[in-house]
């Protein structure tokens, strides 16, 4: 049975969040109460101007390649996509079970992040910009920022050092490199799916890829 004197001083806890929260419904309230016609039209007006510009973004992001996860097949292509885009994730890959599970989440994540392009690149067919670049281990992801690279996610050391990692673990590696945001600008929070938190290998027949 709980003490009398801590049930006591939960019930004051309670009470005194359950009156700062109505105090704050009352604020709102009455800050609602104040607004005339005008108030609301402006406000309404600019919420229109607000979802007009998400829009233009988007069908901007849209014409550029982004929302889809592509190949870029040659290293000339490489340097238009990367001016085109103020974010950009690029995964140096080549034919191998580590970079397969990259690509299953960057799918992903592609789809969800319309703010950022998402490609690869196969490495061993591209040596100018993987010696450029300094890409030496597969997979690599290099994260660009207008036009510039401003971070790589090298293997999965960083990642837990499996290829079972979630999709939420490269997502928030991602995000704090500011190269795809949660919220903000895209106006997408991410789906907390099982579908994408189950690891790829449980999603993926290992059979069908290479194993080295």
């Amino acid at each position: 049975m709980a003490n009398p004197m801590v049930q006591e001083i939960l019930e004051k806890q309670v009470m005194t969040v359950a009156k700062a929260v109505e105090d704050k419904i009352d604020d709102e309230i009455a800050a609602l109460d104040r607004l005339d016609l005008d108030d609301i039209e402006v406000l309404r007006e600019r919420r229109l101007q607000q979802m007009k510009k998400m829009a233009e973004k988007r069908s901007r992001w849209t014409a550029l390649g982004h929302g889809d996860y592509s190949e870029i097949l040659s290293e000339k292509d490489f340097f238009p996509v990367v001016k085109a885009s103020d974010r950009v994730v690029c995964h140096f890959y080549r034919e191998n079970w580590p970079c397969k599970v990259m690509d299953k989440h960057l799918s992903i994540l592609a789809k969800q992040h319309i703010e950022t392009r998402f490609m690869k690149l196969n490495a061993e067919k591209s040596p100018f910009l993987a010696e450029k670049l300094k890409i030496v281990v597969l997979p690599t992801l290099a994260l660009i920022k207008k036009a510039k690279v401003d971070d790589y996610v090298v293997g999965f050391d960083e990642l837990g050092g499996t290829d079972e990692f979630s999709t939420e673990e490269l997502e928030e590696r991602l995000a704090k490199a500011q190269v795809i945001f949660f919220e903000g600008e895209s106006s997408l929070k991410p789906l907390k799916s099982v579908a994408q938190t189950r690891s790829v290998r449980q999603s993926t027949n290992p059979d069908s890829s290479d194993s080295d």
